[in-house]
């Protein structure tokens, strides 16, 4: 899975999160020290998470805790400074955010976290999504995290320029377009194909996401549940994989930079017209929009439907190093912030989707908000959860992370720039050989 979730300069107007948070969120009773005396509990996130406003909630239900909040840019970026304090055993945060793709990186080393079932975490386990929960118990039942979001994937399309293709619009229709619950790949890229035809344009943003995107579908990616490597004899990946290379040479890429997409343009001046959207993903997309100068009208819309059936991209979890000199303050904290108003305010700022059963069905879940407005009042909220069902989370493995970004990552950009699938394939195994050594 790919573990980069970009940060945004606008992601959404926080005016409706902020009233939430005032009239809908209860007090912790987490903070134990003083006004004169407080204690500064240090937390690192990354991406997207959406929240910050929540930072500020805590620290005034709780005078005695002061929260100093470091966000990191990238996913990847974050496993990078988090493997370097962890190796030096020193300047590791009170509240550590772990994202899905590095989990198994972090359960070697467990021990190295507060096992949260001190304070409570296996008496409200039932607050989250089963497999969330599964995910963040170690081999010794220890639960080292408390569940952020999933990342159930929907597709985003534009109304505007599907229309200018003579295409449906009305997101219903076009679910039924890519073939509902029967959507296949290969249907995608056969419409990827018409649109190309009918507009002389490139169907998606870039290959690596839409490679992403067909891993995560399988029951197994690139490890096996019991944690081998699972990818140069894998028939299925390979077959998915030469599906990608076919769009790539039919031109249905844009052959966009992940996470730049020329500072927002791309997605305001025709380069793509779908894009695989995790429900976090949807923030990322209004920011971009806004920072190249767009709004609703670009026509970004959101469909409830996804080729190949249900994919998750994505999830974290706060946990709690034990270099925390305040562990229990620290775990409060993480299960505050991973409560149900709270992964519902955070929804409403970041498209964040809650692994909170509760929260899931929260009217700022499922209403209207900053961003549901600009994807054309597309009921994200409802569209995700349907989304959700059916996914089962797959094992990612120590280096999972690595394989997706370094391995598979520039053999994907090598498809958009003109290689043949066999020759970026055979190019992303001896990248595997070079990089992933305890096979």
């Amino acid at each position: 899975m790919k573990s980069s979730r970009r940060t945004t300069a606008a992601v959404v107007a926080l005016g409706a999160t902020v009233a939430l948070l005032a009239t809908g969120c209860s007090s912790s009773g987490g903070g134990t020290g003083s006004t004169s005396d407080p204690i500064t509990l240090t937390v690192t996130t990354f991406g997207t998470m959406g929240l910050d406003d929540l930072y500020t909630q805590y620290e005034s239900e709780n005078p005695g805790i002061k929260i100093q909040a470091t966000n990191i840019d990238t996913g990847g970026n974050a496993k990078t400074d988090w493997q370097t304090k962890q190796a030096a055993g020193a300047g590791l945060p009170d509240v550590q955010a772990v994202e899905e793709g590095w989990l198994s990186a972090v359960m070697q080393v467990s021990d190295q976290f507060t096992d949260l079932s001190q304070y409570g975490a296996k008496d409200i386990s039932d607050q989250w999504v089963d497999w969330k929960v599964k995910q963040a118990t170690d081999s010794n039942g220890r639960i080292i995290g408390y569940g952020t979001d999933i990342g159930p994937e929907g597709l985003c399309y534009n109304k505007t320029l599907f229309a200018a293709a003579g295409l449906p619009t009305d997101r219903d229709q076009v679910a039924t377009l890519f073939g509902g619950a029967n959507a296949t790949w290969a249907d995608y890229f056969a419409l990827g194909e018409k649109y190309k035809a009918a507009t002389g344009k490139p169907w998606y943003d870039q290959s690596g996401f839409i490679w992403n995107a067909m891993v995560n579908q399988q029951p197994e990616g690139y490890y096996t549940s019991d944690g081998k490597l699972n990818i140069e004899n894998n028939s299925d990946l390979k077959s998915l994989w030469s599906e990608l290379a076919g769009g790539a040479a039919a031109g249905l890429s844009s052959g966009q930079t992940q996470w730049d997409w020329g500072k927002g343009k791309a997605f305001t001046d025709g380069s793509f017209a779908t894009f695989v959207c995790p429900g976090w993903m949807l923030g990322v997309v209004k920011g971009q929009v806004t920072a190249a100068g767009g709004d609703a009208s670009t026509g970004w819309d959101f469909a409830n439907v996804f080729p190949g059936g249900p994919a998750n991209w994505g999830g974290s979890f706060l946990t709690v190093p034990t270099q925390s000199k305040h562990p229990k303050e620290a775990a409060a904290l993480a299960q505050w912030l991973t409560a149900a108003k709270q992964q519902a305010a955070a929804f409403t700022v970041a498209g964040a989707f809650p692994s909170n059963i509760e929260a899931q069905s929260d009217p700022a879940v499922t209403g209207t908000n900053e961003l549901s407005t600009f994807f054309n009042g597309a009921p994200l909220g409802t569209i995700l959860a349907e989304r959700a069902k059916g996914v089962v989370a797959q094992y990612k493995g120590p280096d999972d992370s690595v394989i997706q970004e370094q391995v598979f990552g520039p053999s994907a950009l090598s498809l958009d720039s003109g290689t043949d699938g066999q020759t970026a394939w055979n190019n992303a195994i001896t990248l595997l050989n070079q990089l992933v050594v305890n096979k």
